[in-house]
């Protein structure tokens, strides 16, 4: 599995034969609105061209509707006969944006040789939680491929840890950045990036989502030394703006 992290939460898998984007945020700088009144978003400009980000991409999964998660940018420059996977709820909208294959995560759906399962997640707690809306995570299977949990949006919750316990994944990407709003955190920080070490303890963890938001104060650094200080730095993979990691 070849896995690029091009910016904040958007991913392209090359797995199983399949070029996978995730949640496609691909705007110019500060084209977006401010989310914690310090700068307009995204806060870095896309490493590679957006015309690079599509190339050959075979299928698009969207967590949920959050613009840092799909912004206008995306939707107008995404092949509208690309398959879509989406939670349900959120196939309507997709379709209104003239996407001609969308098919809403259920339980699990299978794509060629590729399994996914819809796992569940909170992004953020207390009032604030209502107030974000529903996101999804999924667990992907291949023959012959790592399997992946991507947790989404969502802070570690006992849902996380049961997932990880079960599924016991080879790689888990986590969103680390310390997102928080009114004061509450929306995604992991570095000491629940640490607890998902401990949880899935023979696991690579990627951690994505940082430094791309005027809200993620959680930054690179900060994961690496946590890892460090806990002394599971061997088996975090933080990776930069553009960066491939090639993961077995």
């Amino acid at each position: 599995m070849n896995l690029t992290l091009i910016r904040n939460a958007t991913l392209r898998l090359i797995y199983a034969g399949q070029t996978v984007l995730i949640d496609p945020m691909l705007g110019d700088l500060h084209n977006m609105r401010t989310f914690a009144g310090i700068s307009p978003n995204p806060t870095v400009p896309l490493p590679v061209p957006a015309a690079e980000v599509l190339a050959g991409v075979t299928l698009l999964i969207v967590s949920h509707l959050h613009p840092d998660h799909l912004d206008p940018a995306a939707v107008a420059a995404l092949p509208k006969d690309v398959p879509v996977l989406c939670q349900p709820g959120d196939e309507d909208i997709l379709r209104g944006h003239g996407f001609q294959d969308v098919t809403p995560l259920q339980e699990a759906v299978r794509v060629s040789e590729l399994t996914f399962t819809r796992t569940t997640g909170e992004h953020g707690s207390g009032e604030i939680l209502e107030q974000m809306g529903h996101v999804m995570g999924f667990v992907l299977r291949a023959p012959g491929e790592p399997s992946v949990y991507w947790a989404g949006d969502t802070v570690v919750i006992p849902a996380v840890r049961e997932t990880i316990a079960r599924e016991q994944p080879d790689v888990i990407v986590t969103h680390s950045g310390g997102a928080t709003l009114g004061g509450t955190l929306l995604i992991m920080d570095a000491a629940q990036t640490v607890e998902v070490l401990r949880a899935g303890s023979d696991a690579t963890v990627v951690a994505v989502h940082l430094e791309s938001l005027d809200h993620c104060f959680t930054t690179r650094s900060d994961l690496r030394h946590a890892a460090q200080d806990a002394g599971l730095a061997a088996r975090l993979r933080v990776p930069e703006d553009g960066e491939t990691l090639t993961l077995a």
